[in-house]
């Protein structure tokens, strides 16, 4: 009973710190990139079971939002789904993404169709939309959050948005929630501001690492610049 009060009293953000925590620990990413003349030499791991855990945080995360994250949400579940569903098919191979990447690639399909390749990128992309979010009202919590989204929007996502999911993504900049509705959803029922941006401020600084992994891999694979319709 003691634990469910405290689970019910600790912020979203707080509970999301702890699960990201244990699933990086469990994971142990490993990451070494050498140059060897015009050749990048690259050593990888990404264990698919913690990232995805931690994209399904982020669901969680939208799902206490509400609806107006619902096209966010359906595109990170079905990414989710995709890699999900190639990691069962072999989970001694393909327990890494960069097992995955390497098929496809020597394949030549890692940019054709709905591929695992593309559902990484798009699963990084998504991180880094919300951690430049997050960092916005960070800053600010009076921000204004449809501006703050815009913001985030344009330096994360639009570069590599095509006309039909940048359509998407105006119609539902309208619905967001306004700052103070976010801040309430992620705050400790009898928490404070101050602790809620500490917790903010530390669920980034766990997040920015693995964004940067992310995308040193996705260079290292030719998926960088990789655009939607």
């Amino acid at each position: 009973m003691k634990r469910r009060r405290e689970a019910e009293m600790a912020s979203e953000i707080r509970s999301f710190i702890e699960e990201l925590s244990a699933a990086l620990e469990k994971g142990g990413v490993k990451l070494e990139v050498e140059k060897a003349g015009d050749d990048l030499q690259t050593t990888l791991q990404i264990p698919i079971k913690p990232f995805l855990s931690l994209c399904y945080l982020l669901i969680q995360v939208l799902d206490k939002i509400g609806p107006t994250m619902a096209v966010l949400r359906q595109d990170i579940h079905q990414n989710i789904k995709r890699l999900e569903m190639v990691h069962d098919s072999d989970p001694l191979i393909y327990w890494d993404v960069i097992e995955i990447l390497k098929k496809e690639t020597s394949e030549g399909k890692a940019k054709k169709g709905p591929t695992c390749s593309k559902a990484f990128v798009w699963l990084t992309r998504s991180l880094d939309f919300s951690v430049a979010l997050l960092k916005l009202l960070v800053e600010d919590f009076e921000r204004n959050m449809e501006q703050a989204v815009e913001e985030s929007y344009n330096i994360t996502l639009k570069p590599w948005h095509g006309w039909i999911s940048s359509a998407a993504y105006k119609v539902a900049l309208k619905l967001v929630p306004d700052t103070k509705c976010l801040i309430d959803i992620l705050k400790a029922k009898d928490g404070d501001y101050d602790m809620l941006k500490k917790e903010m401020q530390t669920l980034i600084s766990l997040l920015v690492p693995v964004l940067e992994r992310n995308y040193d891999t996705m260079r290292a694979y030719g998926l960088d610049k990789l655009k939607s319709t």
